[in-house]
């Protein structure tokens, strides 16, 4: 005897399983992309590990490390990367010193000062900066900063790191704003409300309630936007310059880590060669720089996090 399921109830059956199915499929789906990304992370560092090991069989690691002079593609040839290390510190350090001040006190003026109108305004008009090509960084730098720097210091070459970081420390900017506003406006409002209880002004409550009970967040995103600088390619590129010196003056033109893998991968050096092998020799340096600063950034986050 055939029995006919009412129609809602076949309808049921059907989304049941449906639902069966896709609950069985998407954790695959998610596993495979999970799986694809960390297959991609170990095949890159593969890849740095073994092309760095071939380098270091030709070239003295301790002359790597520690030399002074940086010139593999000239003879005679000279592989000391402290030119190239100290460029790159340097023009770093100028970005830091423009983009941690400014945007920790946007951060602190969009949440403490600014109203919500403005905030919803003003905060993704600083994001913006974030959007914009390197490339245009780069040209701006080089058209509109030297220039003006160059009014003041007649002696500074077209080329100079201190134009580079200044443009550098305004790129990464909305890093510092962004990520120390959020850890800002997750600080509880009890906490504002009893300082101002107590008497506080709206200043010293930002100054000595909020900023330290944000401490880990704004710390995290001073490491994280120093990795930034550290990695940035093409501003460096077009305003630094491309010559590898060992020198404190930033008026002068440096050439950093990533310029020194632009310039030999514009496919003039052949291919297996010791100059080749400079490029993940140095990609391999700058690959352990930011690892370890994300470490510590991590570790801050951790040490300082505050739990209310």
């Amino acid at each position: 005897m055939q029995v006919n399921l009412p129609q809602h109830e076949t309808t049921m059956s059907f989304k049941n399983k449906r639902a069966h199915i896709s609950d069985k499929i998407v954790p695959i789906v998610l596993f495979m992309c999970a799986a694809l990304s960390v297959l991609t992370t170990i095949g890159i560092v593969y890849t740095l590990f073994s092309e760095t090991f071939s380098f270091f069989r030709n070239v003295n690691i301790s002359e790597f490390l520690f030399g002074t002079k940086w010139s593999p593609l000239i003879e005679p040839k000279s592989f000391g990367i402290l030119p190239l290390l100290g460029g790159t510190l340097m023009v770093t350090v100028i970005a830091c010193l423009v983009a941690i001040p400014i945007g920790l006190a946007s951060a602190i003026y969009l949440s403490e000062y600014a109203p919500a109108r403005v905030r919803k305004i003003v905060k993704p008009v600083l994001e913006v900066l974030a959007g914009i090509p390197t490339i245009v960084y780069g040209y701006f730098a080089l058209s509109f900063v030297t220039p003006l720097i160059k009014s003041i210091f007649p002696d500074v070459g077209v080329f100079n790191a201190l134009s580079a970081g200044i443009v550098v420390g305004i790129m990464i900017i909305p890093m510092v704003s962004s990520l120390s506003e959020d850890a800002m406006m997750a600080v509880p409002r009890s906490l504002r409300h009893g300082a101002y209880a107590l008497g506080a002004t709206r200043f010293e409550v930002a100054l000595k309630i909020v900023v330290p009970a944000a401490f880990s967040g704004i710390v995290s995103s001073s490491v994280l936007a120093f990795s930034r600088a550290i990695g940035e390619t093409m501003i460096v590129t077009v305003a630094a310059g491309a010559t590898p010196q060992l020198t404190l003056n930033p008026l002068e033109s440096i050439q950093t880590m990533t310029a020194y893998i632009v310039q030999v991968s514009m496919g003039d050096t052949p291919h297996g060669s010791i100059e080749y092998g400079t490029i993940f020799a140095v990609g391999m340096t700058l690959f352990v720089i930011t690892f370890l600063l994300n470490i510590i950034a991590q570790w801050v986050a951790r040490r300082f996090r505050e739990e209310y």
